[in-house]
């Protein structure tokens, strides 16, 4: 994956103001944004996916811009392939299993083809969703709303995977569980991904490029291969990071 991002965005609420400003560049798979809540990651995310309009700069992945200031270029969400899951996944609860997956590939009018079908049953199976896939979210557990959020992301073939803090609704042994499963999802579909959290477990677990955020700032840049080439302990230096970030 190629992707390069330098944005600035400014938020005020309630008198209180947020100055968002975000530069990186990777060509690893696995991007982390990684710091304490409310450091700029999710902003960065929700940027990233469309659904926040930086003041101005750039964003490209694999050489597509899908926002440029300058440019006036500003791709909409349907249309920069990312798939997102959300915090608290947000599934629809009106909506069943097989409903919530096929969201994505529903068109604005008409019915889903027999391609999208097959497609929405293979994601059921791949996740393991067929005792569950007529029931609404309310019903499910937490791991079976998290693979829904992950099989509806996943629906319409993205480009890259977005995933908001995925495990912080979890409690522990599911987080574990969970990251597993993620693991070989990814593996399986060979989709890059750029993940947000405070949990330096998730870092460990699947980060090649870590982006340290601090006061709406991009702190440092981190590649795991150069930390392990070095002869440092990733737990080590991330233990540091995050001292620096209270400080």
């Amino acid at each position: 994956m190629q992707f390069e991002l330098d944005i600035t965005k400014r938020l005020c609420s309630g008198g209180d103001e947020f100055l968002l400003r975000s530069q990186f560049s990777t060509t690893d798979r696995a991007l982390v944004l990684f710091g304490p809540s409310g450091s700029g990651k999710t902003l960065t995310l929700r940027s990233i996916a469309g659904m926040l309009t930086p003041d101005k700069g750039y964003i490209k992945v694999n050489g597509d811009v899908v926002f440029d200031s300058g440019a006036k270029v500003n791709v909409p969400t349907r249309r920069r392939k990312v798939g997102y899951v959300f915090q608290d996944y947000a599934l629809f609860p009106h909506l069943t299993v097989i409903e919530n997956i096929a969201f994505g590939l529903k068109p604005l009018l008409g019915r889903l083809g027999q391609k999208d079908l097959r497609r929405v049953k293979e994601l059921i199976d791949v996740f393991g969703l067929e005792k569950v896939a007529g029931q609404k979210p309310v019903a499910l557990s937490g791991g079976q709303q998290q693979r829904t959020a992950l099989a509806r992301a996943l629906a319409p073939s993205p480009k890259l995977l977005l995933l908001d803090e995925p495990f912080s609704a979890l409690d522990q042994p599911l987080r574990i569980r969970m990251r597993n499963e993620l693991t070989k999802v990814l593996e399986t579909f060979g989709i890059p991904m750029i993940m947000v959290t405070h949990d330096a477990d998730d870092v460990e677990s699947f980060a090649e490029t870590i982006v340290v955020y601090r006061n709406g700032s991009v702190a440092n840049v981190l590649s795991v291969k150069d930390i392990a080439e070095s002869g440092q302990s990733l737990t080590e230096t991330l233990r540091g990071q995050v001292a620096q970030a209270y400080e």
